[in-house]
């Protein structure tokens, strides 16, 4: 900025503009209180159901996200432009008041062309003259070198202020290109420094990784934990180090040759390996120009090697990178239609296996120790489990059509001849993929890329981030999620050991079969008519067979994680759909040739029986692995069980999908009174294996044996039906004291389902004993 633009600046238009931006953010709070308080308030309370619940709520949930963003950038910009302007206007008063001195100093201060200024000892003269001209004496000289430098270093800062100003304004605006950014800012200071630290931090990253010290790595690694989730900072790194330096900078620095740098940080390569997902995932938020850019041209890059000779690919360090954060939907979209396609590319359509670990001289690319980064769909697979929408979209895309030149083959119209199969990206990995054999830090088989492909899955069935609960904003199951959770349940029924042969994957699977509780309900119930009353679904239902329900059931059974999930989602889900019907007794049966306490009560037996089944089955799921194992495995049981202690309070969200306005909560879920009392109970005790009635009986014992099993369960679902009548308001000891045979019901359904469903193979009671 020079100095006469400064010295003679007006700031009317800028007042202005802070003014009205001002207003913007009064009106926009307003907004943004009505959006929440009445639009999303309403919204929650009311009954949906069909595709109000998959799409309209999700819209209003969307749209008062985005009154949220627009007041947060419209405070933010005016915060910016505010505190440049009463910047400006207060270096043009330091100018004024030191060109007030100069002048008081008889300085002369003229302005040059291109902006510069000089600054001269002025002389007095009179008519006539008193005497010769004297040069200027050497206090003269300090004085005008003063004000020279007292005027410089204001014009500097000025022009700090207004660049950076602008920088930010444009940086932030540029930040979505539809809707608003989230990003927020208190101040000018905060955004410019914000962009800063991205040049200087991106100024080391595009170095030479054998020339960088350990000061420097501590920097950029500090840094990047700091500013990882700041937007203007994200963006501005990634679009400074670029697509291919990006990549560029994690090969090299990960080089096989021992490097000074190695030895004195490679301990801490994992957190920066983290730490740098971390940036790049909210970077790849931002649709400003320069990001568009480097999105486009990483899945560009994706299937070239990275340099001349080298055997690694852009996926291949990509997908490292990937492994932490939420990245942008599209982008993973984008980048998961790219990967597939290369996958296709080395496979010959899945003739074969690809991304084998390679030579000793390429880079370690993954340093979390859970498997060397070599496959890039392991990285990739840890992508979508933070990112739902683009986990189902990613799952249900297609991998090969049928006119397609592949060897997947299956009886299609059930004539005994084979045809042509289309395999969805789901079908490929989870049931047809060669996944490449890795080690893991320790050496032994690495379990990440199956393990992680179960956490894509968990996000992309059940709307949520893989590893959390469902809270109050989660949405009902859409169709394209229960139609995933069905080719899942049949892909395992068809072959359990998909499921058995790597039982790390029962966590999330366990998780998913907890969240699907109504639909796993409504499989086990032989009634079709009236289903949708009976065990009722805010969104879209997952309709599976009963004997894919057993299958799939008996094979989480036999895995802890797995069975534990399935025992908290079963006696969560009894107890509130129990609650739900207490409170509406002609929900499901309204013959009034009959009394409502009886229909109730043969409602109240349904849900018993189904409960019964379901514990019948994972009891004998577990019940065959202890005889497998000799027991060996019940204190990994027990262990299991009490990790879901942390699952207390949480509970409401567990699969509890029902469309009632009054007791909608998560995902569809049932709230009420029970939510937070009667459940909670249950699972706090049997978790911690000391639930007692008030006779002082265990209620639920964390024994292998099938009778203990039943005990346990009939005297909890009696427990639950007792809970939910009294919070409901409508208890009854009659009902309460018929639950248990109906449960017992579901115990007998659940022997004959196995003996019919599971071929005998697998099947309590049927090993030979050992000699």
């Amino acid at each position: 900025m020079d100095l006469e633009t400064l010295q003679f600046a007006t700031f009317g238009q800028l007042d202005q503009a802070v003014t009205d931006w001002s207003s913007m953010v009064s009106n926009l709070a307003v907004l943004k209180g009505d959006a929440r308080d009445g639009l999303k308030a309403k919204a929650d309370k009311a009954d949906w159901s069909g595709d109000n619940a998959n799409v309209t709520k999700g819209f209003v949930d969307k749209t008062v996200r985005e009154f949220d963003d627009a007041h947060k950038q419209a405070k933010s910009l005016w915060n910016i432009l505010k505190d440049t302007r009463n910047e400006l206007k207060t270096y043009q008063g330091q100018l004024n008041e030191a060109l007030e001195r100069g002048a008081a100093k008889n300085l002369r201060v003229a302005t040059t062309s291109g902006g510069g200024f000089t600054v001269t000892a002025g002389i007095a003269y009179t008519d006539p003259p008193l005497g010769p001209v004297v040069p200027a004496s050497g206090e003269a000289e300090r004085d005008v070198n003063a004000l020279r430098d007292e005027l410089q270093g204001i014009l500097d800062k000025a022009t700090e202020s207004d660049h950076t100003g602008s920088v930010a304004l444009k940086a932030l605006a540029d930040q979505a290109a539809l809707g608003f950014a989230g990003a927020e800012y208190k101040d000018r200071d905060s955004a410019a420094h914000a962009i800063k630290e991205a040049d200087e931090l991106a100024a080391i990253a595009r170095k030479n990784p054998e020339d960088l010290t350990a000061k420097e790595f501590d920097k950029l690694n500090a840094g990047l934990k700091k500013m990882s989730g700041d937007e203007l900072f994200s963006a501005r790194f990634a679009e400074k180090l670029k697509a291919q330096g990006t990549l560029d900078f994690w090969a090299e620095l990960n080089t096989p040759r021992p490097t000074d740098l190695q030895r004195a940080r490679g301990d801490q390569f994992d957190e920066l390996q983290k730490n740098l997902s971390l940036t790049l995932a909210t970077a790849s938020h931002s649709d400003s120009y320069e990001m568009t850019n480097w999105k486009r041209e990483m899945v560009d890059l994706g299937s070239q090697p990275l340099s001349k000779g080298s055997n690694t690919v852009g996926f291949q360090v990509m997908s490292n990178l990937m492994r932490w954060g939420n990245f942008d939907n599209k982008f993973l979209d984008d980048y998961g239609n790219e990967l597939i396609k290369a996958e296709k590319e080395r496979t010959d359509n899945g003739r074969h296996g690809a991304w084998r670990v390679g030579s000793p001289m390429d880079p370690v690319l993954n340093r979390t120790g859970s498997d060397s980064g070599t496959d890039p769909m392991t990285g990739f697979m840890k992508a979508l489990s933070s990112s739902p929408a683009a986990a189902t979209e990613f799952f249900g895309d297609t991998f090969l059509t049928k006119e397609e030149d592949h060897e997947f083959k299956e009886d299609t119209d059930g004539n005994g001849k084979k045809g042509m199969r289309e395999l969805s990206n789901f079908d490929y990995l989870f049931g047809e993929r060669d996944w490449p054999k890795d080690l893991d830090a320790k050496g032994d088989d690495s379990i990440a890329g199956r393990n992680n492909m179960a956490l894509a899955l968990e996000a992309a069935t059940t709307g949520h981030t893989a590893g959390e609960m469902p809270t109050q904003d989660t949405p009902a199951h859409n169709a394209e999620q229960a139609a995933l959770t069905k080719s899942l349940i049949e892909a395992i029924s068809e072959k359990p050991e998909l499921l058995g042969d790597h039982g790390h994957m029962s966590d999330s699977i366990g998780q998913i079969a907890a969240e699907y509780m109504p639909d796993i309900f409504r499989s086990l119930n032989p009634n079709d008519k009236g289903q949708e009353n009976l065990f009722p679904i805010a969104g879209s239902a997952a309709s599976v067979g009963e004997s894919d329900t057993t299958r799939f059931l008996y094979m989480l059974g036999r895995n802890p994680e797995g069975y534990a999930a399935v025992n908290v989602g079963q006696h969560s889900y009894t107890t509130h759909i129990m609650e739900y019907h207490f409170r509406h007794p002609d929900a499901f049966i309204t013959d009034p040739s009959g009394q409502q306490n009886e229909n109730l009560k043969q409602t109240i037996g349904l849900t018993a029986t189904a409960a019964g089944e379901i514990q019948g089955t994972i009891g004998a799921g577990r019940s065959y692995e202890a005889e497998v194992e000799g027991g060996a495995k019940d204190a990994e049981y027990n262990k299991a069980i009490e990790a879901t202690s942390t699952w207390v309070g949480s509970t409401v969200g567990i699969g509890i999908g029902i469309g009632t306005a009054s007791m909608l909560g998560p995902g569809g879920v049932i709230v009420g009174g029970v939510a937070g009392t009667a459940t909670d109970e249950i699972i706090s005790s049997f978790t911690e294996g000391t639930m007692r009635d008030k006779s002082g009986d265990v209620i639920y014992s964390n024994g292998q044996a099938m009778d203990a099993t039943k005990e346990s369960t009939y005297k909890l679902i009696e427990e639950a039906a007792t809970k939910a009548g009294e919070q409901s308001g409508n208890p009854s000891p009659r009902i309460v004291a018929s639950v248990a045979s109906a449960a017992e019901s579901g115990f007998t359904n659940a022997t004959a389902n196995i003996r019919n469903s599971i071929d005998g193979e697998g099947k309590p009671g049927e090993l030979e004993e050992k000699k």
